[in-house]
């Protein structure tokens, strides 16, 4: 009894001090929507312009860290809402998919996603030997480009004994170049994919680096467009690349034993983490509630879509959730972009960073265009 009741003081504790800078991001979130309802009505006589309340929300967060600054009372609740209710809000994505949907989603994507990891991979060794960025640190900005952002690159850094710093660069670069292709591919997705709103989702979820910036890309295409579907079909597009991890994990500690092995290199090296330090799961565990939830979304239409309205109304309460967490996330997200920091890094790993996410976005467009072109 004592102990649960000592586990519940330490959530209202958590949740109390994550208050702050949760009511910042709502408070960013509810504005970037009436200001983008505003801009698409032509407010004061000014053209009309829709614009998406998702890319008004990362702007907004963006210039607001930029310009006024992060109070430290709203840092913890930002992080709160970046790791836990965004994640949530993606994971609930899982109920705008039943198994046939997501497994035929999958089959599509899988060629894209696999063609663009193997070009990552192989393009971060190539352009880091070319400007002379160090060997670990070109595979962590492979790594983070091709599967899972900033996720991959901190789950993967202790595995190839990178240093601190070079997890922070990598990261960096993430954030930078992810931020972007978020802000820009949705354009890019409208005009090359239009006619597809599944073809762009696997676009989106195939080019962009991060979990959370390729469900904001996909929002704002989906609410430029008008269509829902590119959000599951890039949500099960990204959920391909990040069970990629669990692969490519196991098989650079077995790569870097055997480097280690050949260079005579103590295992636990001063300056380095050793390998048993990863702590983060092979599989996210967002990951595997979209997974169950897509499960809940195909059992429930078979068991209960056909007696009453009482199904249909949780479903649509589930999508109101999701996309109010994912709101408030992505206004966390443009809340812990500094671009300060982007400018400390030094020319070579941010050239190395913007050529291996030039080719992975340009590989996804081209065979994405070709799916469709053979699709139609």
């Amino acid at each position: 009894m004592r102990s649960l009741q000592r586990v519940s003081l330490l959530g209202w504790t958590a949740l109390r001090a994550a208050a702050p800078g949760l009511a910042l991001a709502i408070a960013l979130a509810l504005f970037a929507r009436g200001m983008a309802a505003s801009l698409a009505d032509g407010i004061g006589g000014l053209p009309k312009f829709p614009l998406s309340p998702v890319m008004c929300a990362v702007v907004l967060g963006m210039l607001w860290r930029n310009t006024l600054g992060v109070p430290l009372w709203a840092t913890r609740g930002l992080n709160w809402a970046m790791q836990r209710l965004l994640r949530i809000g993606i994971a609930l994505v899982g109920l705008r998919l039943t198994l046939s949907g997501a497994t035929a989603i999958a089959a599509t994507a899988l060629p894209v996603a696999a063609s663009c990891l193997l070009l990552a991979l192989g393009a971060g060794v190539a352009i880091s030997r070319v400007l002379a960025v160090p060997r670990r640190l070109g595979l962590l900005l492979a790594i983070g480009t091709a599967v899972c952002g900033c996720t991959a690159v901190v789950a993967m850094s202790p595995v190839i004994r990178a240093r601190h710093a070079e997890t922070a660069f990598a990261v960096t670069c993430v954030v930078l170049f992810g931020c972007l292709a978020m802000l820009f591919y949705p354009w890019v997705a409208g005009h090359f994919l239009a006619g597809s709103p599944v073809h762009a989702g696997i676009f989106l979820g195939t080019a962009i680096h991060d979990t959370s910036q390729v469900i904001g890309a996909a929002l704002i295409y989906s609410q430029q467009a008008a269509a829902p579907a590119a959000l599951a079909a890039a949500s099960v597009a990204k959920l391909l690349r990040n069970l990629s991890i669990a692969v490519l994990i196991p098989l650079a500690a077995w790569l870097t034993q055997r480097h280690e092995a050949r260079h005579a290199a103590p295992a636990g090296a001063a300056g380095t983490p050793a390998l048993a330090a990863a702590r983060v799961p092979l599989v996210p565990l967002f990951v595997l509630a979209f997974i169950g939830f897509i499960g809940v979304r195909t059992a429930g239409d078979a068991l209960f879509a056909a007696h009453g309205p009482l199904w249909p109304a949780l479903v649509n309460r589930g999508y109101t959730a999701s996309d109010v967490f994912l709101s408030c996330g992505m206004t966390a997200v443009g809340l812990s972009v500094s671009f300060t920091d982007m400018w400390r890094i030094g020319w070579r790993p941010l050239a190395a960073g913007f050529i291996i996410a030039t080719l992975v976005g340009g590989c996804s467009l081209l065979l994405t265009c070709g799916l469709l072109h053979f699709a139609t």
